[in-house]
């Protein structure tokens, strides 16, 4: 096994864990949720009394088996570890060893929670993978249609509010829920790269039709090549103009460092993008 794909296993592993951690010690003990699958789970887990880990898993296997085709053989395979992993350790810390939620200060625990799961899913994200859940329904969606994956996670995770005030019966503990996501939102943003969900790149290389090519192959063909000269004028400079989503920029700092370590990358927070489908 390659050193990257190890990489990628040891983030998944301690992503899994941290959110397993997020949702043990804060979320289950005082009935607020969270977005994505393990909020799915965690209202299951209320109306069923069934095991949380159980519950990600039956929720997350039928979208694994529809949107298989459109995550990819490698990234599925180890978006299917980062899920069973999370259940797993889920399982095991209440199940096995009994552990209980260590605050029933809601707000405590809203914003501590929030905390560990949106760190732990950025560590699943740097290891190239997903925690399931809205992230499937949104990839799968979106390959049929022209809505932004970002409204649907947001369209899933309000439907997960909501219905947290029919299971819980409690209107306050659904506005904590959604203190929880805003901080495991803002927590995944400054875990990838401290700033907005997309990044622009400015690239100098001399070596533009390769790394166009490889950027082509690894995060699409929307970019552009300018031309133009250094501060002296006989010296050419080529720049590449992209847009690249956070859990991208690894994926394209690591492509550059193989292709042309010698190439000067700009990264600039895109605090607004208009056209072309943003």
């Amino acid at each position: 096994m390659k050193t990257a794909e190890i990489k990628n296993y040891l983030y998944i592993i301690m992503g899994s864990a941290l959110v397993s951690f997020g949702v043990v010690l804060f979320f289950i003990s005082n009935s607020i949720t969270t977005g994505g699958s393990p909020g799915f789970a965690l209202l299951l887990y209320h109306i069923t009394d069934l095991p949380v880990g159980m519950m990600m898993i039956a929720f997350n296997i039928p979208l694994l088996l529809i949107g298989i085709q459109y995550l990819g053989k490698s990234f599925a395979i180890r978006t299917i570890i980062s899920i069973f992993l999370t259940s797993f350790f889920i399982d095991f810390l209440v199940k096995v060893l009994h552990i209980q939620g260590i605050t029933d200060n809601i707000f405590l625990a809203s914003v501590f929670g929030g905390i560990f799961i949106g760190i732990g899913v950025g560590f699943i994200f740097q290891g190239n993978a997903s925690a399931g859940g809205s992230t499937i329904i949104a990839k799968i969606i979106c390959a049929k249609s022209e809505v932004k994956p970002g409204q649907i996670i947001l369209f899933l995770d309000i439907l997960i509010v909501i219905s947290s005030i029919y299971v819980f019966r409690d209107v306050e503990k659904a506005l904590w829920s959604i203190v929880s996501i805003y901080v495991t939102a803002r927590c995944i943003d400054v875990f990838l790269s401290g700033g907005p969900s997309k990044k622009v790149i400015h690239l100098v290389t001399n070596k533009s039709e390769l790394l166009s090519q490889k950027i082509i192959e690894t995060l699409g063909d929307n970019g552009s090549i300018i031309k133009g000269t250094g501060l002296h004028i006989e010296q050419e400079k080529t720049i590449i103009f992209i847009i690249v989503e956070l859990g991208k920029l690894r994926v394209l700092r690591e492509l550059i460092q193989e292709n042309d370590p010698d190439a000067f990358m700009v990264v600039i927070d895109s605090s607004e993008l208009l056209g072309r489908g943003h």
